[in-house]
């Protein structure tokens, strides 16, 4: 059905603006209220949230047709969540879906952005989103990890295309790595036969490649009788556990992030982390571990015949507060010496990196200014370093700091676990 089975939800929008905005009860002031960076950046209301539902809903009734400015609107947005998270803090409707739906279509339609073109057409030759530089295992050299598509191991660790391509980061990969043995772990990867799990293929409107994708991981997992999927990256996080449940692939198969495979190995008395890191940090909640890493909710119903938008059965929306934001934070606080100050958005309201929904591509000065902000918003907490718990979120900070100047020091939290349990 596509866009046109959220025609109701799009007929909804009341031009509020909530979407634009952490909702009046949490503001704490000014300086960091707003919540989108598309619309703070280009400040016309086609850029938030309900304006992109505006334009799906005149599309739906030909009002509109596509033109330069429009597809500028469709592709400027980081596909972060945060809009459809503040409408819902009062209201009953789906926002990112539409948006996700409209992007979709705009592919489908033939109406796609030269740079994201460019992307899917290294998925389709190399089975990544990023550029292939080398072998994807690469990273694993010398370290002796199980191969888990030939011996059978009790989790599998997806590393993701960022991190196993982009040489700086591959000290993530390692250090993962490392707190898993460390922990007495029987894991595996599946280095080179690893790929994409296509989930941002999804948000950049490609939804037939993103499928192709899945299919492909979950056949490999399948063959390999896996049971879990542990991910050193969101992306994979999202992709796995929300995107191919609501796609009905995913199965009786567990998904954890790395955050919360090491909180749960801390509880076990499995990982202890003795020795005092000194560092005054604060956390950066990654969009697909938090807002939108909340589960896929399944219903199925119809709508209650007339004026009032209500359903039967009573309809359920993911709001973004059943993300993964404790564990992280848990992880944190039990490093000796580490000292945990939070950024006025957090969980749910924590403002994007700027590197999603193909930005970082598609339109790198808007991605670089979504992530000054949020260094800025970092740097006012006194902090000494910004921790987050997603390469890509690491990458583009790094880069915003080099550029700006910043002294503020970036760590993924699996670093600082690191150097804690040594």
């Amino acid at each position: 059905m596509g866009l046109e089975q959220y025609k109701g939800d799009m007929e909804m929008c009341c031009r509020c603006s909530a979407c634009k905005w952490v909702p009046m009860q949490r503001v704490a002031g000014f300086k960091f209220a707003n919540v989108c960076p598309s619309i703070s950046r280009y400040d016309f209301h086609s850029y938030c949230g309900g304006g992109r539902l505006n334009i799906g809903s005149a599309m739906l009734k030909k009002a509109v047709s596509y033109t330069p400015r429009l597809l500028d609107i469709v592709y400027n947005c980081q596909m972060c969540g945060a809009c459809g998270v503040s409408c819902n803090y009062a209201m009953d409707m789906e926002v990112m879906e539409p948006i996700t739906e409209f992007r979709i279509k705009c592919v489908e339609d033939g109406k796609t952005h030269p740079a994201l073109d460019k992307v899917i057409a290294g998925l389709r030759k190399n089975g990544s989103m990023v550029p292939v530089k080398g072998k994807r295992g690469a990273w694993a050299s010398g370290l002796k990890l199980k191969d888990a598509t030939k011996e059978k191991v009790d989790v599998l660790l997806h590393v993701g295309d960022l991190t196993s391509y982009d040489p700086s980061l591959h000290k993530l990969a390692k250090a993962t790595a490392r707190i898993l043995e460390k922990a007495g772990v029987d894991f595996g990867i599946a280095g080179d036969a690893e790929t994409s799990c296509g989930g941002e293929a999804y948000e950049m409107g490609y939804k037939d490649d993103f499928l192709t994708q899945a299919k492909k991981n979950m056949a490999l997992i399948k063959e390999a009788r896996i049971k879990t999927v542990v991910t050193a990256s969101p992306h994979p996080y999202h992709a796995f556990k929300v995107l191919y449940d609501k796609f009905k692939l995913k199965g009786e198969l567990k998904v954890l992030h790395i955050s919360e495979y090491i909180q749960q190995l801390m509880k076990d008395g499995r990982l202890k982390p003795r020795k005092k890191v000194d560092l005054a940090v604060t956390y950066h909640d990654p969009c697909h571990l938090g807002r939108l890493g909340e589960p896929w909710i399944h219903w199925q119903g119809k709508k209650v015949p007339g004026d009032r938008f209500v359903f039967d059965p009573p309809k359920k929306y993911r709001r973004g507060t059943q993300g993964v934001y404790e564990p992280p934070r848990d992880v944190l606080k039990s490093i000796p010496g580490l000292k945990l100050t939070e950024m006025t958005r957090i969980k749910e309201y924590a403002w994007c990196c700027g590197a999603g929904g193909g930005v970082s591509d598609s339109n790198p000065e808007f991605s670089r200014w979504t992530a000054r902000e949020r260094i800025e918003e970092a740097e006012s907490t006194g902090a000494e370093a910004l921790v987050t718990a997603c390469p890509k979120c690491e990458k583009t900070f790094s880069e915003a700091i080099e550029a700006t100047g910043s002294r503020l020091k970036v760590y993924d939290i699996v670093e600082l676990v690191e150097q804690a349990i040594e």
